[in-house]
């Protein structure tokens, strides 16, 4: 199928009808994050079908999706607060990884956002170094640690209207 490349992707929001293959991609990208804490009972493992799309319908939480041709290849979770954004459950097709799709779906995600919202707020494993690299390397700065049930998640921030690419707006 030779090279993917970001400008292939379509990125749109996610829609009830769209949670089968959320469903599909959320357990095929979680399933290594399982295997790397021994623990088969991660939240995106133990949601079920009817949970998802109840969740997609909420109206304070957005799921965007990146998609290749008919094939949901990313996904993330934003829950919307007054004045921040959360995202979770970000999911990329373990065999596209590293190609670009999540950093291009962190960036789609800023201009959804509503207006107000002052800060994105991320959290992953503490022991998932390539993940805090990344979202390092994106912009997040980390803020502090929390120990929820036997995992400690490290929690990370960006503050919005500090993008350095938009300082001549």
């Amino acid at each position: 199928m030779g090279t993917m490349t970001t400008d292939e992707l379509e990125v749109r929001s996610l829609a009830a009808a769209d949670a089968g293959e959320l469903f599909t991609l959320r357990r095929a990208a979680f399933v290594t994050e399982a295997q790397q804490y021994d623990d088969p009972h991660i939240p995106p493992l133990t949601q079920t079908l009817a949970e998802l799309k109840a969740d997609l319908a909420r109206s304070d939480v957005i799921t965007l999706g990146a998609w290749l041709g008919h094939r949901l290849v990313g996904s993330i979770r934003v829950l919307l607060e007054e004045g921040k954004a959360t995202l979770g459950r970000f999911a990329v097709a373990p065999d596209l990884q590293g190609k670009g799709i999540g950093s291009r779906l962190l960036v789609e995600i800023v201009p959804r956002l509503p207006e107000g919202t002052e800060e994105i707020w991320v959290f992953t494993g503490r022991d998932s170094l390539q993940n805090l690299a990344f979202y390092t390397s994106q912009g997040y700065e980390h803020q502090h640690d929390q120990m929820i049930g036997d995992l400690t998640y490290a929690y990370l921030r960006r503050l919005l209207g500090e993008a350095p690419a938009d300082e001549n707006a």
